[in-house]
């Protein structure tokens, strides 16, 4: 027979159903639910059945709240810093400098798949097409080009079909 989970005394009974009802954010209110089911004598099968909650995450909350008490409840994430940047900041001061002095190695214009390539010859790194589109957005890169005009054109030709201001 498995054993059964308990809840050390970091705050009694009454204290956690306080803080159960005080809390204003959904998962910080969940998982002091959970404690304070489980302080009360309810199986984990039964928190499970009440909260929603699966057994394996209401026994990780549990331990969790057993092992550092009170701070180690609600949403964890918010002091998640987040992955790093692929590039640099010296790298991708390196890519916009680059992206406004020189067209691409095959010519034509920027685009993510050419900044993907820059990208794996400076970093070593293979990263899909996406990621340097990403990158051009991100360094607010927006290339002007031209409208393009007929080879046959005549600019004398095109004068009086041209609008002319008011003040002319």
């Amino acid at each position: 027979m498995p054993k059964r989970l308990t809840v050390k005394k970091h705050l009694s009974l009454d204290e956690l159903a306080a803080r159960y009802r005080s809390s204003k954010e959904a998962v910080e209110r969940s998982h002091w639910h959970i404690i304070w089911l489980l302080a009360q004598g309810k199986t984990t099968q039964e928190i499970a059945t009440v909260t929603g909650y699966s057994v394996p995450w209401i026994r990780a909350i549990i331990h969790r709240y057993n092992d550092t008490g009170p701070a180690a409840l609600g949403d964890l994430r918010r002091t998640n810093p987040g992955g790093r940047f692929l590039l640099s900041a010296e790298q991708q001061t390196d890519l916009q400098q680059t992206l406004d002095s020189s067209p691409p190695p095959d010519g034509g214009l920027w685009s993510g798949p050419k900044v993907a390539a820059w990208i794996l010859a400076h970093t070593g790194r293979q990263v899909p097409p996406q990621r340097g589109w990403e990158y051009l957005k991100r360094l607010q890169f927006s290339q002007r080009v031209l409208r393009p005009r007929h080879a046959k054109a005549d600019p004398a030709a095109e004068v009086p079909f041209k609008k002319t201001s008011l003040t002319s």
